[in-house]
């Protein structure tokens, strides 16, 4: 009897924990605490999110341990040790499913960007139809934030692994928060903060989108904005972007060009509602087109708990459209699905 007793307890634990595991998300929960299909933390931060062939694939630093603060630090450049890139796939952008790390430290090499003493921030892929690779740009820096670089990998497959092919400075100049983009005629660009973070560069990629190809233009000189997000609707282009405040949330700023290396104009802080002037606690990091669905964005934000960098969470919102005078704004919503694009 006991026996048996043991068994349904044991056969009801495991139904229990598979039903969480397996429990779906209906609705994005800002703030909160996002699981994965397996009932695991989401752990991809400062990411991007690639669609291939009918999948989304988010890639992010992949946190692990500690956080520490380096006892020679003059700013607080919080910091845990690299441990390499993130992907997780989803069809409907809100149950992920973890693919691994497909960008993995390398830890035997002390002169190597992945090693874990190293930095490596904001994770970027996007396709090359040309070349049919995927591939990977990342902020890698030394421990100081003085190497300023760019990083490159590439993969034949989304889901990696990427094979590291080194670092640069795009055009000779400093690189530190980045993001990708790829026009509809399939160029594309690196946006990056330089110049000690006081000017946004636009550089534009060769054909295989591993190097620049020596073109790019300095933009928003001397207004110091990080975090970049770029993304195109109605035939012009926006960024998304953060001030230069470390892992203190600032306000937002959206601003609009008619072409990518043209002039950008500055429209403001394009959030709304509670805690608004500080970006609901966020920091801005892409921008995602959802497909299937017309003028339909999410804005993406990590919300960096600065002294423990591995359990910071996500702010996802909707960019709301007004249709009469194409304005853009991001509402606070403490809860909300795909129903907010009909």
């Amino acid at each position: 009897m006991i026996r048996q007793f043991a068994m349904l307890l044991l056969a009801a634990c495991t139904w229990g924990t598979m039903s969480l595991q397996a429990q779906k998300n209906d609705f994005f929960r800002p703030q909160q605490v996002w699981n994965d299909t397996e009932g695991n933390p989401i752990n991809a931060h400062g990411g991007g999110i690639l669609y291939h062939e009918g999948t989304y694939y988010w890639y992010g630093e992949y946190k692990v341990g500690k956080t520490i603060l380096p006892s020679w630090a003059t700013w607080e450049c919080y910091r845990t040790d690299v441990t390499g890139v993130s992907c997780y796939s989803s069809k409907d952008l809100l149950n992920w499913k973890f693919e691994g790390v497909v960008l993995k430290a390398v830890p035997d090499d002390p002169d190597s960007d992945l090693h874990p003493s190293q930095v490596v921030e904001r994770p970027k892929v996007i396709y090359n139809k040309k070349t049919k690779k995927f591939v990977m740009w990342i902020h890698a820096d030394s421990p100081d934030y003085s190497k300023a670089a760019a990083g490159v990998a590439i993969s034949d497959s989304p889901t990696g692994e990427f094979s590291y092919i080194g670092s640069f400075r795009p055009n000779n100049s400093m690189s530190r928060d980045q993001t990708l983009f790829v026009d509809d005629d399939g160029t594309a660009y690196q946006f990056s903060s330089s110049e000690e973070n006081r000017t946004m560069h636009i550089n534009r990629l060769t054909d295989d989108y591993t190097r620049p190809d020596g073109t790019f233009v300095r933009r928003f000189v001397d207004q110091s904005r990080e975090a970049p997000a770029v993304f195109k609707y109605n035939n012009k282009y926006y960024m998304l972007s953060s001030g230069c405040t470390g892992w203190s949330p600032n306000e937002a700023e959206l601003a609009v060009a008619d072409s990518i290396m043209g002039e950008w104009t500055v429209l403001g802080n394009p959030c709304t509602g509670p805690d608004a002037e500080k970006t609901f606690y966020g920091q801005s990091t892409y921008v995602i087109p959802v497909q299937g669905k017309k003028n339909a964005y999410i804005a993406c934000f990590d919300m960096w708990n600065k002294t423990d960098l591995a359990n910071s969470k996500y702010i996802w919102l909707p960019i709301k459209i007004d249709q009469k005078t194409n304005t853009l704004t991001i509402p606070w919503m403490k809860q909300w699905n795909m129903d907010e694009f009909k």
